[in-house]
Parts: structure tokens; C-alpha cells; sequence
């Protein structure tokens, strides 16, 4: 399965990117993790230091090669994997997209296109899931980058603007093949927050699937430097993580069970 987050800047992407793929992983399912922002820190999130993923090189233009279908990789995908990945703890792999390294130096095409190559690849790992933590714009979208997820999740907090850029992705999400496309309603301070937002999807004919509360420890989480789930996993948040990944992903196979 591969799973899609994105949302307006700021709206809980990457806590719940992170929070969700090391759940996902303790639940027994193999996860990667994809930080497929240009200014990446879904490594902090997932408790990776900076040294750790310094290490490790991007994934570089050359794994690509274009064809009629859309970008595809010119290696193995476990060679790729192997090469460019950073474990995490509970059995995460994390792999970046990639950055600019300077000004001036053009788009980063070419950095979209290997993680829409990669994906496209992920088919043939059906045990794995992938979370791939988009950037906070429409980009991923127009570009084809989140084209090859099977389910993108919009987080939407409970004002305006963050509502109106899910709504706009919610659009152009329908223009390619994802096949599903759900709303979770991310900071609600009260039961008001989240029925704006339930109103709101009802209105424009959104799939609203779960609600997170607001949760001081996450900022306290992310001023110590700690993962939520380490420095609160009995909070709320955490635990509305979790029934968020127990609707969008199905446990993993029983050992022994045919699949």
C-alpha cells in the first residue's frame, strides 16, 4: 500500500507522516518511509539525527530514464533501497527525495521524477507500506509526483485556508489515477473545529476519516528534539494516530496465511 499525506504548510504532515509509519511498522507491516519535500525533515520526526542521514546520499537523477509510461528506474529497486535508505527505529526505512543544493539552480524536476519512479516500482513489494510525506503545495499533483499512491490523505486544520487547499487537491487528485482520496481533520481544539471541517467536507463531497486532537506535547515534542510517539505515546494525538492507520491500512497476513 502507499499512502500519500499531504495539506497545507503546517497543517501536521509530517508528525503524523512519522507517528503513523513507526505504528504501521510495531503493527508488523515492513514500512518506508519517503520524505518527498524539498526542505526534508522527516528524518527529525522519525527520531533520525541529521549526522545519521548526511550519511547517506539522495537518490541521484541518473536512477531514472524517461519512457512512454512515465519516469522509470534503471536499477533494482533493492539496490536503490539498499544504497539510499536510513533505518529508523521500530523497522522503518526512510529514503529523502532530495534538496536544492544552491541557488539559482534550476527546478527539481528530475528529484519528483525518482520518486514517482519509485513508487511505480513499490507495486511489486505488496507487503510493504509506503508513506510518502508530500510537500505543502499542489506540486506533487501536477507534476505526477503522488500519481503512482493507491490513497492521499489531506490533512486539513480547522480554518479557512488549510480547508480550501484540501479542497483544491481533493480536485486535481481526481485527474489521476489515485484511487482513493480522504480528509483527516488534524488540531481540533473542540468539538466546534472539527464539525467546521465535517461541515465543510459534507459541503464539497470530501471523505472525512478521522479527527486529531490538538496536543501541546506535540510542540513540546518537537522543541525537545524527541518523536511524539517517544516523548508521548500515551498522549491523545498518538493514540488517534493509531485508529486513523487501523481504517486506512488492514493488518498485515497471519504467518502461514496464504495471500
Amino acid at each position: 500500500m502507499k499512502l500519500a499525506v499531504a495539506g497545507k504548510g503546517g497543517a501536521g504532515k509530517t508528525t503524523f507522516s512519522a507517528t503513523a509509519s513507526r505504528l504501521i511498522a510495531r503493527a508488523g507491516h515492513p514500512v518506508l518511509a519517503i520524505d518527498a519535500d524539498t526542505n526534508p525533515n522527516l528524518h527529525a520526526a522519525l527520531g533520525i539525527s541529521t549526522e545519521a542521514v548526511q550519511r547517506v546520499p539522495f537518490p541521484p537523477t541518473t536512477l531514472v530514464s524517461r519512457s512512454f509510461d512515465g519516469p522509470a528506474l534503471n536499477e533494482p529497486l533493492d539496490v536503490v533501497l539498499d544504497r539510499h535508505t536510513v533505518d529508523a527505529a521500530d523497522g522503518v526505512r526512510l529514503l529523502r527525495m532530495g534538496m536544492p543544493e544552491h541557488a539559482d539552480e534550476g527546478c527539481l524536476c528530475s528529484a519528483h521524477a525518482v520518486v514517482s519512479a519509485l513508487l511505480s516500482d513499490l507495486d511489486h513489494k505488496v507487503d510493504t507500506v509506503t508513506m510518502i510525506d508530500m510537500e505543502a503545495s499542489p506540486e506533487h499533483l501536477s507534476r505526477g509526483t503522488a500519481r503512482e499512491a493507491h490513497t492521499l490523505l489531506l490533512v486539513a486544520e480547522p480554518y479557512f485556508r488549510s480547508l480550501e487547499a484540501a479542497k483544491l487537491q481533493a480536485k486535481l487528485a481526481k485527474e489521476t489515477a489515485i484511487a482513493r482520496v480522504v480528509v483527516l481533520a488534524n488540531k481540533c481544539r473542540t468539538d466546534a473545529d472539527f464539525d467546521g471541517i465535517a461541515e465543510f467536507c459534507a459541503n464539497h463531497d470530501l471523505d472525512l476519516i478521522g479527527r486529531i486532537p490538538w496536543g501541546d506535547e506535540v510542540l513540546d515534542a518537537d522543541a525537545a528534539s524527541t518523536p511524539l510517539i517517544d516523548f508521548a505515546p500515551e498522549s491523545a494525538v498518538v493514540t488517534a494516530i493509531e485508529e486513523v492507520c487501523s481504517v486506512l491500512v488492514p493488518p498485515p497476513p497471519l504467518v502461514g496465511q496464504v495471500r
